[in-house]
């Protein structure tokens, strides 16, 4: 996750070692491999990945899960202790990911096919001007895998931690097609507190 103020990412960096579990315990790991399992899935390895906002890259491992190593997977993200650990797991599926300690916009990045931000943006000061900095991180044709926090009361207590936004469907929609992408598929995670707090959308970047 991203925020730019200096107190945000001393909290993360404290969150770190618990943040993994906590992750799956929750239900996010296992609503990640159903929502990367998706129809429009396409599976293919001679990608690059990058998982921007990447925490203990919990959405990483579950693309690595179903599709295998790619070709190369970048996790950004601004807390060492969370990149790290993110490191570790997805050393455990025998990948060697590149580390980029940075927030969104900040790191020059080889063009990625796949980009991966789940609960990012609405962590950023501008969700807009974030989604047009993915969409230039993205090859023409590349696919985002979003996955943005919605309104509901879960939220609402996650707000008074993370001070994070929520979108409505049609409003992050419309973000989307902004910033220059094509939607091609809206995900309603099934069951568990995903279900309650976010919404997924998978995104081609238009040439």
């Amino acid at each position: 996750m991203v925020n730019t103020t200096a107190r945000a990412k001393r909290r993360y960096d404290m969150a770190a070692p618990r943040w993994g579990d906590k992750m799956r315990t929750l239900g996010y790991y296992e609503g990640y491999l159903g929502f990367l399992s998706s129809p429009q899935r396409h599976n293919d390895r001679n990608v690059h990945v990058v998982d921007v906002g990447a925490g203990t890259a919990s959405f990483a491992e579950a693309w690595v899960a179903i599709n295998g190593p790619p070709r190369a997977l970048t996790l950004l993200e601004p807390s060492r202790p969370m990149l790290e650990r993110g490191q570790t797991a997805l050393r455990a599926r025998g990948v060697e990911p590149k580390l980029v300690q940075a927030l969104l916009g900040e790191a020059d990045l080889e063009p990625a096919d796949e980009v991966l931000a789940a609960h990012v943006i609405e962590h950023c000061a501008d969700p807009l001007t974030a989604l047009r900095q993915i969409h230039d991180l993205l090859r023409p044709g590349g696919r985002l895998h979003l996955v943005v926090s919605k309104p509901h009361w879960c939220n609402a207590i996650i707000w008074l931690q993370w001070r994070h936004r929520t979108f409505r469907k049609e409003e992050i929609l419309a973000l989307v097609s902004k910033a220059g992408f094509d939607v091609e598929q809206v995900y309603s995670f099934p069951s568990g507190p995903p279900s309650r707090t976010s919404c997924g959308i998978v995104a081609i970047r238009k040439g």
